[in-house]
């Protein structure tokens, strides 16, 4: 295809206009890419057994080749068309789960194109809980649909942040709004004994536990991919990354460590900060770009707002991102892996 004209469609968060849906699985069904909400982020579509169409994805992210895809399907019964030999644990998941920001890692059927899976055996699956995606692919089949940002920027949470990274890119960008989750699903690989955990994301460790208490979880942070495909999305240790050096604190004097690195700053440095509401008191006397991300016992709130304030704080110039964590329990661990990626490990414990 020619370089497109992107087109922004305002779409009904809760009752997609059907002349709408049509209109963007007319585009894709043509080959073209269509940017979609979802509850976690919004994604970058195309059809996944579309092969060329798969390609025009990586090319628009600037994504490499050994970086896998998920797909994004509307009902179990399409599963069959894009995976195989699904077990028990898996279907489980599924009843309990879907839709949902929860993705699995399943045998790859043979009619899906290998650039989804970057080469290997397996493929990612899941069914997203938004109206709007769950139209659209009921109407142009399955669709890959990985963030609509270039690789390795924070992830998009509104339709103006995909036309930021990806304008002349795509060829249609539907927009319903801010999405509701903010982070990523949680990706489990089921074709591992015992199933693991590859990426924390919108589902969290403790409820999934409780449908399969062996689950595993290892940080995993990769500095490149070497000899063929990548576990899962997401998995890089530079991802979500801000244009900012961005390093990360945790801990009980996590406010009082930033404050001491902010005074030893050289003069001029632009400082740009992003913490829980309350930590501001401790932080009153820094010179900063200060954001709060919400109650540090809200993670809900943190996260839905996470991306959008690393934006933010490019958009004001600053050099160097301060992070104060919230703590790793429940939706905490996917905001504490989001920021970890985003400093490139640049962490300080407290």
């Amino acid at each position: 295809m020619d370089t497109p004209q992107t087109r922004v469609i305002s779409v009904d968060p809760a009752n997609p206009e059907p002349a709408v849906i049509e209109q963007a699985a007319a585009m894709l069904r043509a080959g073209g890419l269509v940017a979609f909400p979802t509850e976690t982020v919004y994604g970058l579509g195309a059809r996944a057994l579309d092969a060329a169409a798969v390609t025009r994805v990586f090319r628009a992210k600037g994504r490499p080749a050994s970086d896998p895809l998920i797909v994004h399907i509307c009902a179990p019964e399409q599963l069959d068309l894009i995976a195989s030999n699904v077990p028990e644990q898996a279907r489980m998941l599924m009843a309990r789960f879907w839709p949902g920001p929860l993705t699995l890692v399943l045998r790859r059927h043979a009619r899906v194109p290998s650039a989804v899976a970057a080469g290997g055996s397996t493929v990612a699956v899941r069914i997203p809980n938004h109206p709007v995606a769950l139209a659209l692919i009921a109407a142009a089949g399955p669709l890959v649909g990985p963030s609509a940002n270039r690789f390795s920027r924070p992830s998009p949470t509104t339709a103006a942040h995909v036309l930021e990274d990806l304008r002349d890119q795509v060829e249609i960008i539907l927009d319903a709004g801010p999405t509701e989750i903010g982070v990523e699903s949680t990706v489990v690989d089921i074709t591992s004994q015992p199933p693991m955990i590859l990426r924390p994301g919108g589902v969290a460790l403790e409820a999934l536990r409780e449908a399969l208490p062996d689950l595993g979880y290892t940080p995993r942070y990769l500095e490149v991919i070497e000899g063929g495909a990548a576990p899962a999305p997401g998995m890089l240790l530079r991802h979500y990354a801000p244009r900012a050096a961005l390093t990360l604190y945790s801990g009980n004097s996590a406010a009082a460590r930033l404050v001491l690195d902010a005074a030893s700053l050289p003069s001029g440095t632009r400082l740009g900060v992003l913490v829980p509401n309350e930590e501001t008191t401790a932080l009153a006397d820094v010179q900063a770009h200060v954001l709060t991300l919400g109650p540090r016992d809200e993670p809900e709130r943190i996260a839905a707002r996470l991306f959008a304030a690393l934006r933010e704080l490019d958009a004001a110039g600053v050099d160097i991102i301060f992070a104060i964590a919230p703590p790793r329990e429940g939706l905490g661990l996917a905001i504490w892996d989001r920021l970890v990626r985003a400093a490139e490990g640049r962490v300080k414990l407290t």
